[in-house]
């Protein structure tokens, strides 16, 4: 995503430029910025559930920027906030997902908030049952195996989802068929209240890859730069023809798990209050201003123009209609068949009885 010539010794060091860095820094505090809106919103009435990307912004807008909007795939999850914005949607986009607005362009109100997904920018919908992104993601990554389109899929989730029987079945078939296909799990140590430590056998979810014969990186979330090598690596190598790789980016969780979680309970007071020295936000504005990339005079446009553009969203997504009741049925049941009379169950063809028993199956 390079987006202008003046390279600094930073920019350099990571092959962008001075322009690529601030657009970066821009999304992860662009993405702060709408997440600390939805929690106002929703302590004033205004939406019904947040669960917030606090703390893993830097990871995702690292390990997205490498690969192409409009061509390359990204499955998210539900704290993918800064993901879906380095990947083209807006913070409109975001909060009309937050109302659960009729023009929505995530689900058109459908989806419970935190359910992103956006055909146009390539964002593939998710469920709420954890970890089934994975499976659209790999199944991604084979069609564009077979129509040779040069294109990536990845998917993203935490550690607690990681575990789940869908990642071991992905994993290894994308394994197998070395498919075009990155798979990144976002470690904040928790799976709501559960640690880590009574997660894994392992130290790391990375120490897994080995399994499945692809390269397991280990990155510190809280390190946009080093996220973002970490994803042209893997991208790179995926666009080759090597096939998968599994990254862990080890991130903070800055908030409770939702808004109905209260994370006092099981977080010792000590671990929550150093969790702030670890936040990719402020470590990147400082080390842009080291570098001289981002100057005092940069921060305070970027700073007026996110204020200004969170406002703007908030107020557009607030006066949008709501979804018609009369819809609710729409897109949910086929509106139009194939024939005047459907098959009783749904199939037809050579081994399907009417009866449902599966035929020869």
């Amino acid at each position: 995503m390079t987006t202008g010539s003046a390279q600094s010794d930073l920019a350099a060091s990571v092959g962008l430029t001075d322009a690529d860095l601030i657009a970066m820094y821009r999304t992860v505090a662009l993405a702060r910025a709408v997440d600390e809106r939805m929690w106002i919103l929703n302590r004033a009435g205004r939406i019904p559930f947040v669960i917030s990307g606090q703390g893993h912004e830097g990871a995702q807008v690292g390990l997205a920027w490498p690969l192409e909007r409009k061509k390359d795939w990204i499955a998210p999850f539900y704290r993918s906030i800064a993901t879906c914005l380095a990947f083209g949607m807006s913070a409109q986009d975001i909060l009309m997902a937050q109302y659960a607005k009729a023009a929505d362009p995530s689900s058109g109100g459908r989806q419970m908030p935190g359910h992103y997904g956006n055909a146009e920018n390539h964002l593939v919908s998710l469920s709420s049952p954890v970890a089934t992104q994975m499976l659209h993601a790999v199944g991604i990554a084979l069609a564009a195996r077979i129509r040779k389109t040069g294109q990536v899929a990845m998917t993203s989730m935490g550690e607690g989802s990681s575990n789940q029987g869908d990642v071991h079945e992905g994993l290894n078939f994308a394994a197998i068929h070395r498919l075009p296909f990155i798979l990144v799990v976002e470690n904040n140590g928790s799976a709501i209240s559960v640690p880590a430590s009574q997660e894994l056998a392992t130290e790391h979810v990375a120490d897994r890859a080995s399994g499945y014969g692809i390269p397991g990186v280990v990155v510190d979330g809280s390190d946009v730069l080093a996220c973002y090598a970490a994803g042209r690596e893997a991208v790179e190598r995926a666009r080759r023809g090597d096939g998968p790789t599994l990254i862990e980016a080890k991130v903070i969780r800055l908030t409770a798990h939702s808004s109905d979680d209260q994370q006092t309970k099981y977080r010792p007071e000590q671990e929550l209050a150093g969790l702030k020295a670890m936040d990719a936000l402020p470590q990147f504005r400082s080390q842009l201003a080291e570098a001289g990339v981002l100057t005092e005079a940069v921060e305070v446009r970027l700073n007026a123009e996110i204020k200004a553009e969170v406002h703007a969203a908030t107020e557009y997504a607030e006066a949008q209609p709501d979804p018609e009741p009369s819809t609710a049925m729409q897109w949910v049941y086929a509106e139009e068949w194939p024939s005047e009379t459907p098959p009783p169950w749904g199939l037809t063809g050579p081994g399907t009885s009417h009866d449902g028993s599966g035929g020869g199956h």
